[in-house]
């Protein structure tokens, strides 16, 4: 009986769960303009959702690192965030790297990760990656985060 009554007690909880308790996944995220990132995540950040990042997070997706407090972001084996300058299209259509907004993406990114960038020569036009046990040094797995949090979140990507 008391079985039962622990269950109906967690089932309620969940059914009462709102919408800012939602967790958001990030998976496949290649990325894009700067500003358009920083919009969304100032939104994530108000709602105070936390983020599973379960896949490639890449170029303006990693502002998340920058707008999420760590505690709300956990990663999973899949995780894998990837850093590089950002670029512009110069007048005659090629792609050249915009120093201005490099420095202000590297800006935004917390120490840990300036540190980890700079041990990789920073932010070039060349892509590095940050997964595996690394990332998890950095960010809890989503498997040690408050498990409660997780489960009764909602999945987006």
């Amino acid at each position: 009986m008391r079985l039962m009554a622990v269950c109906i007690a967690g089932l309620l909880s969940l059914a009462a769960t709102d919408a800012s308790q939602a967790l958001i996944r990030i998976k496949n995220d290649r990325g894009g303009e700067i500003d358009r990132y920083v919009d969304k995540y100032e939104k994530l950040r108000a709602s105070r959702q936390p983020v599973m990042i379960d896949g490639l997070c890449a170029s303006a997706c990693t502002i998340v690192l920058t707008a999420i407090v760590p505690r709300n972001i956990c990663v999973t084996p899949r995780a894998i965030l990837a850093f590089h300058a950002a670029w512009d299209f110069s007048t005659n259509g090629r792609i050249v790297t915009n120093a201005g907004a490099t420095r202000f993406l590297y800006s935004m990114y917390p120490s840990q990760i300036q540190r980890w960038l700079d041990n990789r020569g920073g932010l070039t036009p060349r892509t590095v990656f940050l997964e595996g046990k690394q990332l998890e040094r950095m960010y809890q797995p989503c498997w040690r985060a408050a498990p409660h949090r997780l489960a009764r979140g909602k999945f987006h990507s």
